[in-house]
Formats: structure tokens, sequence, C-alpha cells
């Protein structure tokens, strides 16, 4: 802790789950200190949570209602700066949020992403089929860059009209987003590259307009009238859509093979029928929450949390920030009992928010549960002897304290015969 006596949250999050227990035993709300020592609340019961995730005196504008971002005390250099500075519904408050919202959901309809169904299942057929290649020619094969990323990407790539070429970079600045221990020079380089990228993508659909989100987000630009996306709304939507879009799919299907792996009594459930993938889907959001902690929010006025059903005598006062801290939730003992950081498909009450509360909802939810929910059973039916490749205690975190995943995740697929 900090002199102040906040939690200071680790920018690498080596220790995801060891920290969020620390940040409940101090209460459902306490003070955490974000990179460059910048204080904030974290909270992490999941009623106080939900109050405060739909509390119009809450909001996720910082320029408006943070004062470090008014003051120009942020620096472009600070390691959230992105998370902060973007200006699409992420960001957004009240009427601009509802706007940018109608906006976005107009091009992302549920009738589109119903209609990938088919294609996300022929791309994991085809990884599927590249792993079995990549399996004969190495024992170990690693199921996160083989399958996890690859699935989500190209399926975003696809929605997005993303040319397959320029996969790899945008690979490169999503994993520098959701860098927390980037280093200044790292954290600008990654912001110039995120934007050359997207006007680029926005020029040339402009050009030649596709049947994907960017030309349909570029025709509510320009063909909505006064409610019209502005040019930097657009690409920080893209933003938003783009990154959120595939990095939480990654660390579901990746938490959720994990998960399997390391419970084979919690596999044989489902083999068995005494669960379901839905099942598996949802423990993993609960007790593996693909965004560990989401920055930021702000009080708009002071807060006095008891009278949220906080702890009495707590006030967030006007101007402060609110740090999400999704994985401690998940895992909250007052919640799911003692037995809360277990992982148990057959679990009755896997109630999570690890797609967000109320307005901001994370509109893609749909679509990443339904990758899962084709990814895992295709891959636990071609190879029911799966098995890691390493002790459990050596796979390595990526580096975040909001991506919550494994930097890799070694395997042997044992197929039969």
């Amino acid at each position: 802790m900090s002199e102040q006596g906040s939690i200071v949250i680790d920018p690498s999050g080596r220790d995801i789950h060891g920290e969020a227990t620390r940040i409940r035993e101090r209460g459902p709300v306490t003070r955490v200190e974000l990179p460059d020592g910048v204080e904030a609340w974290a909270v992490s019961s999941t009623d106080l949570l939900k109050k405060l995730l739909t509390d119009p005196r809450v909001s996720k504008d910082p320029r408006q209602h943070w004062p470090l971002w008014i003051n120009g005390e942020i620096s472009p250099e600070w390691p959230l700066f992105t998370w902060v500075a973007v200006q699409n519904m992420f960001t957004a408050y009240g009427g601009e949020h509802k706007r940018l919202r109608t906006l976005v959901a107009k091009a992302f309809t549920a009738r589109r992403t119903a209609a990938l169904q088919p294609r996300v299942e022929e791309i994991t057929k085809s990884l599927l089929d590249r792993i079995d290649e990549a399996g004969r020619r190495s024992e170990v094969v690693d199921l996160r860059e083989e399958l996890c990323y690859p699935l989500p990407i190209q399926v975003i790539s696809e929605l997005f009209g993303l040319p397959e070429e320029k996969g790899a970079e945008l690979r490169a600045v999503v994993d520098g987003i959701f860098n927390t221990a980037a280093t200044p020079e790292e954290v600008t380089d990654i912001y110039t590259r995120l934007y050359a990228a997207l006007g680029e993508l926005v020029a040339a659909k402009r050009e030649s307009p596709g049947d994907d989100l960017t030309s349909a987000l570029i025709a509510a630009r320009d063909d909505e009238g006064d409610t019209r996306l502005s040019e930097q709304e657009l690409l920080d939507t893209l933003v938003l859509m783009i990154s959120a879009g595939h990095e939480t799919t990654v660390n579901l299907i990746d938490n959720a093979i994990h998960a399997l792996l390391t419970h084979p009594d919690q596999l044989a459930h489902v083999r068995a029928g005494r669960a379901t993938w839905d099942d598996v889907i949802e423990e993993t959001l609960r007790v593996q929450a693909p965004v560990a902690s989401l920055p930021l929010r702000y009080a708009v006025e002071d807060l006095a949390v008891g009278e949220l059903g906080g702890p009495e005598g707590v006030v967030i006062a006007k101007g402060e920030a609110i740090l999400a801290a999704y994985a401690a939730a998940g895992r909250n003992p007052v919640d799911h009992g003692v037995d809360a950081d277990r992982f148990d498909v057959t679990r009755l009450g896997k109630e999570h928010l690890a797609f967000g509360h109320g307005v901001h909802f994370c509109l893609g939810a749909p679509l990443g549960r339904m990758e899962a929910r084709i990814a895992l059973p295709a891959l636990f039916e071609r190879y029911p002897d799966l098995e890691l490749a390493v002790p459990d205690q050596d796979l390595a975190p990526v580096a975040s304290f909001i991506s919550n995943g494994h930097r890799s995740l070694p395997v042997r697929l044992n197929p039969a015969g």
C-alpha cells in the first residue's frame, strides 16, 4: 500500500486474483492507486457495482467530470490514456451516450450477429484443421496463438471489413491498448499506429463501401443529420468495437479451456450431460472475468456510499475516479459463498458483471458467447484427451490489470489413435 493507505494496483497484472482478494478484504469499496499515482475507488461488491453503474450521478466522461483530465494532469503517455481519451459511447454520459449507442446499435444489430454463426463455425473448423497440422509438426501447440486469438480477430476483422493483411497490425495495437505496463514510448507509439490504421480503414471504406460495420458506421455519420457521428467519434467507436470485440473473447475462450483442463471433473460433468457449454461459459465469465478491472467512471457529485447499501461513512467525492473491479466482484463470497473462487459448472448462481451492467452493457456480448459456444465443444470433441503441456503455475498472465488471460496456453493434443 502507498502512504495514503491505497492498494497499489500492479500494472503488470501478475496476481490479479490475489490483488482482488486484498481489495475485497478492505470492504465493498476501497482506495486504489493506478499507474503514475492516479487515485481511484475500486468497487468489488456486485450489488454496489450494479447501483453505481446505473446511477446518473456516475459518469464516464472525463471531459465533464474528472478534474485531473480537465486540468490537463493526465498525460498522453499514461498507460490508460486511450481508455479515457476516446470519444465514443464508452466514455459518453447521459444524452450523448444514448445518441452514440443508438447509432452503433443500428449498425451492430442482432440480425447481423446471428448471421455470423455459419461463418464462425467455418473459421473454427479451419483453425482446428490448422491445429492438426501444427500438432503433426510439434508435440506442443499454443492454443491461445492457434485458436483463442485468431478466431475472434478474424471474426471482428470480417465484421468491420478490415483487410486480412492488416490483421497483424490490428493485433499489435490492440495488445498495446490493453498493456497497462507499457512504457511512455510504447503508449504514444501505439496511439499513433492505432489511429493511422483506423484512418486508412475509414478512407478505404468511404472510397468503396461494403456490407460491413465500418461502412455502416460511416453511413450513420454521414446520413443521420444532427445525430451523426463526428469524425473523432467514428474513429473512436471503431477503437472500442474492434478492441473490445476481440480481446474479451480471446480471454473467455482461453480461460474456459484452461479451467476445463485444470478441472477435469468439471469437463466430465459437461460430457455426461450434467452441465452445458453455456454453463461452462457463464462460470468462466464469473470466476475469470475477461476484463478484470475497467477504467474509469467519475462521481458527478458527492456520493454517500451508505445510501447505496455500501459501508456507512464512505463518501466518493465529486470528481473522484471509480474503478469497476469485475474480477473481485465475480469471486465475492458475499454473492457466491465461501467457495466463490472455485470453478464449478454445476453452480446454480453464476451471476456476473463480466459484460458490464446497465446502459453500458456490452453490445458484443452475444457475439462473444456465440464464438465460445462454437469453439469449445468443437475443440474438446476433436481432442478428447487434450492436456496442458506445462505445469499450471508456469503459465504467465498477459501484462495487464485490465485484460485477464494467459500469454500462451501450451497443450498436448493427444489425438485419438
